[in-house]
């Protein structure tokens, strides 16, 4: 089992190798600068990442394949082989079948390490989400996959920068259906997700969270729309009523354009580009898509496949490496706040013994 420790071991999976996946990782993990605070493993392809790695003028630089993750070289970036890539034909910025079953074995190989405690944290590069479809997988994204292989029935799909952090209470489905899934119970939900991951995963004891609106304006007191003031803002105010610095529902528009969001440790969306589309303007290059409310920890570019410059050695890498750079330290993050449950716990216990009650203790 890989322990959160100084190095942990950070899984990476390859993505769609049409794509630029496979470019961005080997620039973030060029010369084994990574090393220095993890251990890399690339579940993927040696003879597709030596390929980009040409294509990207870094030839004067070695990749070292490994057979498992417990076998990882510590110093080096380790590769391992997910598929058969004998006859595998790299075309960038080309959609094919075989890219998207080869991006799904390199997820599924990350995903077992991940369960089994293997690596620390799995880091997923852009996958295609209609050629990666098959009888094993058949979800709209990453998100919906993890979730399903940890058994997860509340998950959250939240992007984070150094100074934005956005979530959202719906995500891939359809902008039609947003209304009728949204409930206070599914929001009250989605806010406590949120407020635990705060603690737990970026150490901010008592955040500050704003909920955005679904409507324009809010709703303007029902005139355009009544779940703002039936649903939404019921649970704000259940939760307010509970002590968390909770607050809304706030008109997105003008929520961003004023950067009010400077003022808050996270904000809620209703629905997947009310809370994208903002963050991807003011973060693009740093931005990270973390999946919250986990037993473990992934995280993701902010960015896509990008065919149209795949294989130009256009890329930019920033956004990996504020991926990989997040997966470490909120695995730490859990690590230590796992550690100061158990040594309260322990003074607990302690407390108990002295006063003579073995019950508590366990005893």
């Amino acid at each position: 089992m890989s322990e959160i420790t100084e190095k942990p071991v950070i899984g990476i999976t390859m993505g769609d190798y049409n794509g630029i996946g496979p470019e961005v990782i080997l620039k973030a993990l060029h010369n084994n600068q990574m090393n220095r605070i993890c251990t890399p493993v690339v579940y993927g392809s040696m003879k597709v990442l030596n390929r980009y790695r040409a294509l990207s003028d870094m030839k004067d630089w070695q990749l070292t394949g490994a057979q498992s993750a417990e076998t990882a070289n510590p110093k080096l970036t380790n590769v391992i082989t997910c598929f058969n890539d004998q006859a595998t034909e790299v075309e960038p910025g080309k959609v094919t079948p075989e890219a998207g079953k080869a991006a799904f074995e390199c997820l599924k190989r990350g995903v077992e390490d991940l369960k089994a405690g293997k690596i620390a944290a799995l880091v997923t590069a852009p996958i295609n989400k209609k050629n990666i479809q098959s009888d094993d997988f058949a979800f709209p994204g990453h998100t919906e996959y993890l979730a399903d292989a940890f058994g997860v029935k509340e998950n959250l799909m939240f992007m984070i920068s150094e100074d934005l952090r956005v979530a959202v209470v719906t995500g891939h489905i359809p902008l039609a259906e947003v209304s009728a899934v949204l409930t206070r119970d599914k929001i009250t939900k989605k806010i406590s997700l949120l407020t635990q991951s705060l603690r737990n995963d970026f150490g901010i004891r008592k955040p500050r969270i704003a909920v955005l609106g679904l409507n324009p304006h809010a709703g303007e007191d029902g005139l355009l729309g009544s779940e703002d003031a039936q649903i939404i803002r019921p649970a704000v105010q259940d939760l307010q009523n509970k002590g968390q610095l909770v607050f809304g529902p706030m008109p997105a528009d003008g929520f961003f354009g004023t950067q009010q969001y400077k003022k808050y440790d996270a904000v809620l969306a209703m629905y997947h580009d009310q809370g994208l589309i903002p963050f991807k303007t003011i973060a693009f290059e740093e931005g990270v898509n973390f999946t919250a409310g986990m037993v473990a920890v992934r995280t993701s570019p902010d960015h896509g496949t990008a065919y149209d410059i795949a294989g130009k050695n256009q890329a930019s890498e920033v956004s990996m490496l504020h991926a990989i750079y997040a997966a470490i330290d909120i695995a730490k993050n859990r690590a230590e706040q796992q550690n100061l449950e158990k040594n309260a716990l322990k003074k607990q216990d302690l407390r108990a013994i002295l006063k003579g009650d073995d019950s508590k203790s366990g005893r």
